[in-house]
Protein backbone atom coordinates (compact mmCIF):
# COMPACT_ATOMS: atom_id res chain seq x y z
CA UNK A 1 0.00 0.00 0.00
CA UNK A 2 1.34 3.42 -0.84
CA UNK A 3 -0.27 6.85 -0.85
CA UNK A 4 -4.00 6.45 -1.43
CA UNK A 5 -3.71 3.16 -3.24
CA UNK A 6 -5.59 0.06 -2.27
CA UNK A 7 -4.00 -2.86 -0.38
CA UNK A 8 -1.81 -4.89 -2.67
CA UNK A 9 -0.56 -2.01 -4.82
CA UNK A 10 3.21 -2.38 -5.29
CA UNK A 11 5.51 -0.16 -3.25
CA UNK A 12 6.80 3.02 -4.83
CA UNK A 13 9.76 2.54 -7.14
CA UNK A 14 12.86 4.66 -7.56
CA UNK A 15 13.83 6.32 -10.85
CA UNK A 16 15.81 3.19 -11.76
CA UNK A 17 12.82 0.91 -11.26
CA UNK A 18 14.10 -0.54 -7.99
CA UNK A 19 11.91 -0.53 -4.90
CA UNK A 20 12.80 1.99 -2.23
CA UNK A 21 15.38 0.88 0.31
CA UNK A 22 13.05 1.77 3.16
CA UNK A 23 9.29 2.04 3.46
CA UNK A 24 8.38 4.95 5.71
CA UNK A 25 5.21 4.98 7.78
CA UNK A 26 3.75 7.78 5.65
CA UNK A 27 3.99 5.49 2.59
CA UNK A 28 1.20 3.28 3.92
CA UNK A 29 -2.37 3.96 2.81
CA UNK A 30 -4.01 5.41 5.91
CA UNK A 31 -7.57 4.93 4.65
CA UNK A 32 -6.97 1.22 4.02
CA UNK A 33 -5.31 0.77 7.42
CA UNK A 34 -8.25 2.42 9.22
CA UNK A 35 -10.53 0.06 7.34
CA UNK A 36 -8.59 -2.92 8.69
CA UNK A 37 -9.22 -1.74 12.25
CA UNK A 38 -12.93 -1.48 11.43
CA UNK A 39 -12.88 -5.04 10.09
CA UNK A 40 -10.56 -6.77 12.55
CA UNK A 41 -10.42 -4.59 15.67
CA UNK A 42 -7.41 -3.31 17.56
CA UNK A 43 -4.66 -3.64 18.48
CA UNK A 44 -3.80 -5.23 15.16
CA UNK A 45 -0.58 -6.22 13.42
CA UNK A 46 -0.54 -5.76 9.63
CA UNK A 47 2.12 -7.33 7.41
CA UNK A 48 2.62 -6.77 3.68
CA UNK A 49 4.05 -9.93 2.10
CA UNK A 50 5.04 -8.20 -1.13
CA UNK A 51 7.26 -5.83 0.85
CA UNK A 52 8.84 -8.90 2.46
CA UNK A 53 9.64 -10.20 -1.02
CA UNK A 54 11.03 -6.84 -2.10
CA UNK A 55 13.39 -6.69 0.86
CA UNK A 56 14.55 -10.24 0.21
CA UNK A 57 15.17 -9.48 -3.46
CA UNK A 58 17.30 -6.50 -2.46
CA UNK A 59 19.42 -8.81 -0.32
CA UNK A 60 19.87 -11.36 -3.09
CA UNK A 61 20.96 -8.57 -5.44
CA UNK A 62 23.55 -7.26 -2.98
CA UNK A 63 24.77 -10.75 -1.98
CA UNK A 64 24.32 -12.76 -5.22
CA UNK A 65 26.76 -15.51 -4.27
CA UNK A 66 25.80 -15.87 -0.61
CA UNK A 67 23.50 -18.34 1.10
CA UNK A 68 20.73 -16.26 2.68
CA UNK A 69 18.96 -17.70 5.70
CA UNK A 70 16.09 -15.71 7.19
CA UNK A 71 16.35 -15.32 10.98
CA UNK A 72 12.99 -16.76 12.01
CA UNK A 73 13.02 -15.09 15.42
CA UNK A 74 12.32 -11.71 13.79
CA UNK A 75 8.85 -12.82 12.72
CA UNK A 76 7.81 -16.48 12.74
CA UNK A 77 4.34 -16.07 11.24
CA UNK A 78 3.69 -19.02 8.94
CA UNK A 79 2.81 -16.73 6.02
CA UNK A 80 6.22 -15.05 6.34
CA UNK A 81 8.12 -18.33 6.45
CA UNK A 82 6.22 -19.76 3.47
CA UNK A 83 6.75 -16.55 1.48
CA UNK A 84 10.49 -16.50 2.07
CA UNK A 85 10.94 -20.23 1.57
CA UNK A 86 9.11 -19.95 -1.76
CA UNK A 87 11.42 -17.05 -2.68
CA UNK A 88 14.47 -19.25 -2.07
CA UNK A 89 15.55 -18.30 1.43
CA UNK A 90 16.86 -20.75 3.99
CA UNK A 91 15.54 -20.54 7.55
CA UNK A 92 17.72 -19.97 10.62
CA UNK A 93 16.03 -21.12 13.82
CA UNK A 94 16.92 -20.32 17.42
CA UNK A 95 14.69 -22.95 19.04
CA UNK A 96 13.09 -26.31 18.42
CA UNK A 97 9.76 -24.55 18.07
CA UNK A 98 11.14 -22.43 15.26
CA UNK A 99 12.57 -25.53 13.57
CA UNK A 100 9.13 -27.12 13.69
CA UNK A 101 7.52 -24.01 12.22
CA UNK A 102 10.16 -23.87 9.49
CA UNK A 103 9.49 -27.49 8.51
CA UNK A 104 5.74 -26.95 8.61
CA UNK A 105 6.19 -23.97 6.27
CA UNK A 106 7.65 -26.29 3.64
CA UNK A 107 11.31 -26.22 4.61
CA UNK A 108 13.43 -29.34 4.37
CA UNK A 109 16.51 -30.23 6.37
CA UNK A 110 18.69 -28.63 3.69
CA UNK A 111 16.83 -25.34 4.22
CA UNK A 112 17.04 -25.26 8.01
CA UNK A 113 19.84 -24.29 10.39
CA UNK A 114 19.23 -24.76 14.11
CA UNK A 115 21.38 -22.22 15.96
CA UNK A 116 21.16 -23.23 19.58
CA UNK A 117 22.04 -20.91 22.49
CA UNK A 118 22.21 -22.93 25.72
CA UNK A 119 19.58 -25.32 24.31
CA UNK A 120 17.19 -26.96 26.79
CA UNK A 121 17.20 -30.77 26.79
CA UNK A 122 13.73 -30.97 25.29
CA UNK A 123 14.87 -28.80 22.37
CA UNK A 124 17.80 -31.09 21.62
CA UNK A 125 15.58 -34.15 21.95
CA UNK A 126 13.09 -32.74 19.43
CA UNK A 127 15.71 -31.55 16.95
CA UNK A 128 17.59 -34.87 16.98
CA UNK A 129 14.30 -36.68 16.36
CA UNK A 130 13.60 -34.29 13.47
CA UNK A 131 17.08 -34.92 12.09
CA UNK A 132 16.20 -38.58 11.63
CA UNK A 133 13.58 -37.53 9.08
CA UNK A 134 15.61 -34.59 7.73
CA UNK A 135 19.25 -35.73 7.69
CA UNK A 136 20.41 -32.57 5.85
CA UNK A 137 19.49 -30.37 8.82
CA UNK A 138 22.40 -28.34 10.22
CA UNK A 139 22.94 -27.85 13.96
CA UNK A 140 25.03 -24.89 15.11
CA UNK A 141 26.49 -25.21 18.61
CA UNK A 142 27.83 -22.43 20.78
CA UNK A 143 29.47 -24.51 23.49
CA UNK A 144 31.68 -27.57 23.45
CA UNK A 145 29.48 -29.40 25.90
CA UNK A 146 26.59 -29.07 23.46
CA UNK A 147 28.62 -31.32 21.17
CA UNK A 148 28.73 -33.86 24.01
CA UNK A 149 24.99 -33.57 24.54
CA UNK A 150 24.33 -34.17 20.85
CA UNK A 151 26.63 -37.19 20.84
CA UNK A 152 24.80 -38.59 23.87
CA UNK A 153 21.60 -38.45 21.77
CA UNK A 154 23.18 -40.24 18.83
CA UNK A 155 23.57 -37.17 16.62
CA UNK A 156 26.60 -37.15 14.33
CA UNK A 157 25.20 -35.07 11.47
CA UNK A 158 25.99 -31.67 10.03
CA UNK A 159 27.69 -29.51 12.66
CA UNK A 160 28.52 -25.80 12.62
CA UNK A 161 30.41 -24.05 15.41
CA UNK A 162 29.35 -20.65 16.67
CA UNK A 163 32.37 -18.66 17.81
CA UNK A 164 32.71 -15.57 19.94
CA UNK A 165 34.79 -13.11 17.90
CA UNK A 166 35.29 -10.69 20.78
CA UNK A 167 33.63 -7.74 19.05
CA UNK A 168 30.01 -6.61 19.14
CA UNK A 169 27.78 -3.96 17.57
CA UNK A 170 24.08 -3.12 17.40
CA UNK A 171 21.37 -0.64 18.27
CA UNK A 172 21.42 -1.43 22.04
CA UNK A 173 23.80 -3.08 24.47
CA UNK A 174 21.31 -5.91 25.00
CA UNK A 175 21.70 -7.04 21.38
CA UNK A 176 25.47 -6.75 20.99
CA UNK A 177 26.12 -10.48 20.91
CA UNK A 178 29.55 -10.73 19.29
CA UNK A 179 31.53 -10.07 22.45
CA UNK A 180 29.13 -11.43 25.10
CA UNK A 181 30.20 -14.52 27.02
CA UNK A 182 26.79 -16.12 26.47
CA UNK A 183 27.36 -16.53 22.75
CA UNK A 184 29.76 -18.92 21.10
CA UNK A 185 33.04 -20.67 21.80
CA UNK A 186 35.98 -18.27 22.26
CA UNK A 187 37.65 -17.82 18.89
CA UNK A 188 40.99 -19.09 20.18
CA UNK A 189 39.38 -22.48 20.97
CA UNK A 190 37.49 -22.85 17.71
CA UNK A 191 40.10 -24.85 15.78
CA UNK A 192 40.55 -27.40 18.57
CA UNK A 193 36.79 -27.67 19.13
CA UNK A 194 36.09 -28.38 15.47
CA UNK A 195 39.00 -30.79 15.15
CA UNK A 196 37.69 -32.71 18.15
CA UNK A 197 34.16 -32.81 16.67
CA UNK A 198 35.54 -34.10 13.37
CA UNK A 199 37.53 -36.80 15.15
CA UNK A 200 34.33 -37.91 16.88
CA UNK A 201 32.57 -38.45 13.57
CA UNK A 202 30.55 -35.25 13.23
CA UNK A 203 30.16 -33.81 9.74
CA UNK A 204 31.82 -30.43 10.32
CA UNK A 205 30.38 -28.05 7.73
CA UNK A 206 30.56 -24.48 8.97
CA UNK A 207 31.70 -21.64 11.14
CA UNK A 208 29.27 -19.07 12.52
CA UNK A 209 29.26 -15.79 14.44
CA UNK A 210 26.92 -12.84 14.87
CA UNK A 211 28.11 -9.36 15.82
CA UNK A 212 24.75 -8.00 17.00
CA UNK A 213 21.34 -6.73 15.91
CA UNK A 214 20.42 -3.47 14.20
CA UNK A 215 23.89 -2.66 12.87
CA UNK A 216 23.94 0.71 11.10
CA UNK A 217 26.10 2.16 8.33
CA UNK A 218 28.01 4.08 11.01
CA UNK A 219 29.08 0.76 12.55
CA UNK A 220 30.52 -0.58 9.31
CA UNK A 221 34.06 -0.52 10.73
CA UNK A 222 33.05 -2.87 13.55
CA UNK A 223 31.31 -5.13 11.03
CA UNK A 224 34.38 -5.15 8.80
CA UNK A 225 36.69 -6.03 11.70
CA UNK A 226 34.35 -8.80 12.84
CA UNK A 227 34.15 -10.36 9.36
CA UNK A 228 37.92 -10.07 8.94
CA UNK A 229 38.41 -12.09 12.11
CA UNK A 230 35.98 -14.69 10.77
CA UNK A 231 37.96 -14.94 7.53
CA UNK A 232 41.23 -15.46 9.40
CA UNK A 233 39.61 -18.10 11.60
CA UNK A 234 38.06 -19.90 8.62
CA UNK A 235 41.46 -20.20 6.97
CA UNK A 236 42.96 -21.58 10.20
CA UNK A 237 40.14 -24.11 10.49
CA UNK A 238 40.62 -25.18 6.87
CA UNK A 239 44.31 -25.77 7.46
CA UNK A 240 43.73 -27.84 10.59
CA UNK A 241 40.42 -29.61 9.94
CA UNK A 242 39.71 -29.40 6.23
CA UNK A 243 37.59 -27.23 3.99
CA UNK A 244 34.31 -25.84 5.25
CA UNK A 245 31.05 -25.66 3.35
CA UNK A 246 30.15 -22.18 4.59
CA UNK A 247 31.21 -19.28 6.79
CA UNK A 248 28.16 -17.65 8.36
CA UNK A 249 28.63 -14.02 9.49
CA UNK A 250 25.11 -13.69 10.87
CA UNK A 251 22.74 -10.84 10.12
CA UNK A 252 22.01 -7.78 12.18
CA UNK A 253 21.46 -5.48 9.20
CA UNK A 254 19.76 -2.42 10.64
CA UNK A 255 16.75 -0.41 9.50
CA UNK A 256 16.00 3.30 10.11
CA UNK A 257 13.47 3.56 12.91
CA UNK A 258 13.66 7.38 13.03
CA UNK A 259 12.50 9.56 10.16
CA UNK A 260 15.84 11.39 10.01
CA UNK A 261 17.86 8.17 9.72
CA UNK A 262 19.06 7.07 6.31
CA UNK A 263 18.50 3.48 5.17
CA UNK A 264 21.37 1.05 5.44
CA UNK A 265 23.74 1.19 2.46
CA UNK A 266 23.35 -2.49 1.71
CA UNK A 267 25.72 -2.47 -1.25
CA UNK A 268 28.44 -0.95 0.94
CA UNK A 269 27.81 -3.61 3.60
CA UNK A 270 28.02 -6.36 0.99
CA UNK A 271 31.25 -4.98 -0.50
CA UNK A 272 32.79 -4.59 2.96
CA UNK A 273 31.75 -8.11 3.91
CA UNK A 274 33.29 -9.74 0.85
CA UNK A 275 36.47 -7.67 1.13
CA UNK A 276 36.91 -8.31 4.85
CA UNK A 277 36.26 -12.04 4.59
CA UNK A 278 39.00 -12.44 2.01
CA UNK A 279 39.85 -15.61 0.15
CA UNK A 280 38.11 -18.58 1.78
CA UNK A 281 37.17 -21.88 0.19
CA UNK A 282 33.63 -21.71 1.50
CA UNK A 283 30.30 -20.08 0.73
CA UNK A 284 29.49 -16.85 2.54
CA UNK A 285 26.23 -17.15 4.52
CA UNK A 286 24.19 -14.34 6.08
CA UNK A 287 21.17 -14.41 8.40
CA UNK A 288 19.05 -11.25 7.98
CA UNK A 289 15.84 -10.99 9.96
CA UNK A 290 14.90 -7.42 10.87
CA UNK A 291 15.94 -6.11 7.44
CA UNK A 292 13.47 -8.43 5.73
CA UNK A 293 10.34 -7.78 7.79
CA UNK A 294 10.61 -4.59 9.88
CA UNK A 295 9.21 -2.06 7.43
CA UNK A 296 6.76 -4.62 6.03
CA UNK A 297 4.68 -4.36 9.21
CA UNK A 298 2.71 -1.81 11.21
CA UNK A 299 0.85 -1.99 14.50
CA UNK A 300 -2.57 -0.33 14.63
CA UNK A 301 -4.01 0.84 17.94
CA UNK A 302 -7.01 2.89 19.02
CA UNK A 303 -6.94 5.84 21.42
CA UNK A 304 -9.08 5.34 24.52
CA UNK A 305 -7.93 8.17 26.82
CA UNK A 306 -6.65 11.74 26.36
CA UNK A 307 -5.79 13.80 29.42
CA UNK A 308 -3.74 16.79 30.44
CA UNK A 309 -0.95 15.67 32.76
CA UNK A 310 1.43 17.97 34.65
CA UNK A 311 3.94 18.41 31.87
CA UNK A 312 2.45 16.70 28.83
CA UNK A 313 -0.68 15.48 27.12
CA UNK A 314 -1.04 11.79 27.98
CA UNK A 315 -2.62 9.68 25.25
CA UNK A 316 -3.75 6.20 26.25
CA UNK A 317 -4.07 3.47 23.60
CA UNK A 318 -5.21 -0.15 23.63
CA UNK A 319 -1.77 -1.51 22.63
CA UNK A 320 0.98 -1.68 25.22
CA UNK A 321 4.30 -3.22 26.09
CA UNK A 322 2.60 -6.61 25.96
CA UNK A 323 1.84 -5.88 22.31
CA UNK A 324 5.11 -4.20 21.27
CA UNK A 325 7.92 -4.57 23.82
CA UNK A 326 10.80 -2.87 22.00
CA UNK A 327 10.26 0.70 23.34
CA UNK A 328 10.15 -0.54 26.94
CA UNK A 329 12.97 -3.08 26.61
CA UNK A 330 15.41 -1.21 24.35
CA UNK A 331 14.23 2.39 24.64
CA UNK A 332 13.52 1.93 20.93
CA UNK A 333 11.93 4.65 18.83
CA UNK A 334 9.11 3.80 16.42
CA UNK A 335 7.39 6.28 14.12
CA UNK A 336 3.79 7.04 15.06
CA UNK A 337 1.11 8.41 12.73
CA UNK A 338 -2.42 9.51 13.57
CA UNK A 339 -4.43 7.94 10.75
CA UNK A 340 -7.65 9.65 11.79
CA UNK A 341 -6.06 13.09 11.80
CA UNK A 342 -4.77 12.39 8.29
CA UNK A 343 -8.29 12.05 6.91
CA UNK A 344 -9.81 15.08 5.23
CA UNK A 345 -13.01 14.67 7.27
CA UNK A 346 -11.11 15.22 10.49
CA UNK A 347 -9.94 18.72 9.55
CA UNK A 348 -6.58 20.27 10.36
CA UNK A 349 -5.17 19.55 13.82
CA UNK A 350 -2.26 21.50 15.20
CA UNK A 351 0.73 19.44 16.33
CA UNK A 352 1.30 19.25 20.06
CA UNK A 353 3.76 17.39 22.30
CA UNK A 354 2.16 14.15 23.48
CA UNK A 355 3.13 11.04 25.42
CA UNK A 356 1.56 7.88 24.00
CA UNK A 357 1.20 5.09 26.58
CA UNK A 358 -0.45 1.71 26.85
CA UNK A 359 -2.77 0.09 29.41
CA UNK A 360 -0.14 -1.92 31.30
CA UNK A 361 0.44 -1.10 34.96
CA UNK A 362 4.09 -0.11 34.40
CA UNK A 363 5.65 3.33 33.95
CA UNK A 364 7.78 1.83 31.17
CA UNK A 365 4.67 1.11 29.10
CA UNK A 366 5.23 4.12 26.85
CA UNK A 367 5.61 4.31 23.07
CA UNK A 368 6.89 7.89 22.94
CA UNK A 369 7.40 10.84 25.27
CA UNK A 370 6.58 14.47 24.35
CA UNK A 371 6.54 13.74 20.65
CA UNK A 372 4.99 16.32 18.30
CA UNK A 373 1.86 14.73 16.83
CA UNK A 374 -1.44 16.17 15.57
CA UNK A 375 -3.75 16.79 18.52
CA UNK A 376 -5.25 13.44 19.44
CA UNK A 377 -8.87 12.65 20.25
CA UNK A 378 -10.45 9.61 21.84
CA UNK A 379 -11.33 7.05 19.17
CA UNK A 380 -8.48 8.01 16.84
CA UNK A 381 -6.52 5.21 15.17
CA UNK A 382 -2.73 5.41 15.44
CA UNK A 383 -0.23 3.47 13.36
CA UNK A 384 3.14 2.48 14.80
CA UNK A 385 5.68 1.85 12.07
CA UNK A 386 8.50 -0.64 11.57
CA UNK A 387 6.61 -3.17 13.66
CA UNK A 388 7.16 -6.19 11.44
CA UNK A 389 10.26 -7.36 13.32
CA UNK A 390 10.26 -8.40 16.97
CA UNK A 391 6.70 -7.17 17.46
CA UNK A 392 4.34 -10.08 17.91
CA UNK A 393 7.31 -12.38 18.54
CA UNK A 394 8.02 -10.59 21.83
CA UNK A 395 4.37 -10.08 22.80
CA UNK A 396 3.18 -11.48 26.13
CA UNK A 397 0.10 -12.07 28.25
CA UNK A 398 1.32 -9.95 31.16
CA UNK A 399 -1.60 -8.43 33.12
CA UNK A 400 -3.64 -11.34 31.65
CA UNK A 401 -3.99 -9.42 28.42
CA UNK A 402 -4.71 -11.49 25.30
CA UNK A 403 -2.29 -11.05 22.41
CA UNK A 404 -3.47 -9.19 19.29
CA UNK A 405 -4.61 -10.43 15.90
CA UNK A 406 -2.48 -10.30 12.75
CA UNK A 407 -3.56 -9.76 9.15
CA UNK A 408 -1.47 -10.16 6.02
CA UNK A 409 -1.75 -8.28 2.75
CA UNK A 410 -0.65 -10.08 -0.40
CA UNK A 411 -1.45 -8.32 -3.63
CA UNK A 412 -5.17 -7.57 -3.56
CA UNK A 413 -5.85 -10.16 -0.86
CA UNK A 414 -6.22 -9.36 2.85
CA UNK A 415 -6.43 -12.30 5.22
CA UNK A 416 -6.67 -12.86 8.95
CA UNK A 417 -3.44 -14.75 9.60
CA UNK A 418 -3.69 -15.04 13.38
CA UNK A 419 -6.88 -14.58 15.38
CA UNK A 420 -7.06 -12.37 18.42
CA UNK A 421 -6.59 -14.22 21.69
CA UNK A 422 -9.30 -14.25 24.34
CA UNK A 423 -9.04 -14.38 28.12
CA UNK A 424 -10.05 -18.03 27.78
CA UNK A 425 -6.90 -18.55 25.71
CA UNK A 426 -4.84 -16.91 28.45
CA UNK A 427 -6.17 -19.29 31.11
CA UNK A 428 -6.57 -22.39 28.94
CA UNK A 429 -3.38 -24.08 30.13
CA UNK A 430 -4.14 -23.78 33.82
CA UNK A 431 -4.93 -27.11 35.47
CA UNK A 432 -7.99 -27.68 37.60
CA UNK A 433 -7.24 -27.50 41.31
CA UNK A 434 -9.01 -30.28 43.20
CA UNK A 435 -9.03 -29.80 47.00
CA UNK A 436 -7.69 -32.62 49.20
CA UNK A 437 -9.61 -34.05 52.17
CA UNK A 438 -7.94 -31.69 54.65
CA UNK A 439 -8.53 -28.55 52.58
CA UNK A 440 -11.73 -26.52 52.56
CA UNK A 441 -13.87 -26.69 49.43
Amino acid sequence: MSGTEEPGTPSAETATGETAAVRRLEDWDGTALRGLVDDYGSPLYVLDLERVRENYRRLTAAFPDAAILYAVKANALGDVLETLHDAGAGLECASAGEVRRALEAGGTGADVHYTAVNPPARDLDWVVDAWAAHPDLTVTVGAEDTVDRLADRGYDGRLCLRVNPGIGAGHHENVETGGHAKFGVPADRAVDALADAADRGFDVVGLHAHVGSGVSSEQLDAHREFVSRMGDLARSVADAVGSLEFVDVGGGFGVPYRDDEEPLDLEAVADATRSALGDVDATLAIEPGRYVVADAGVLLTRVNTVKEARETIAVGVDAGMTTLLRPAMYDASHPIRNLTADSSAAGERDPIAQTVAGPICESGDVFCTDRELPATERGDVLAIGNAGAYGYEMASQYNSRPRPASVVIDGDAVRLARRRETVEDVTRLETSRVPTDDEPE
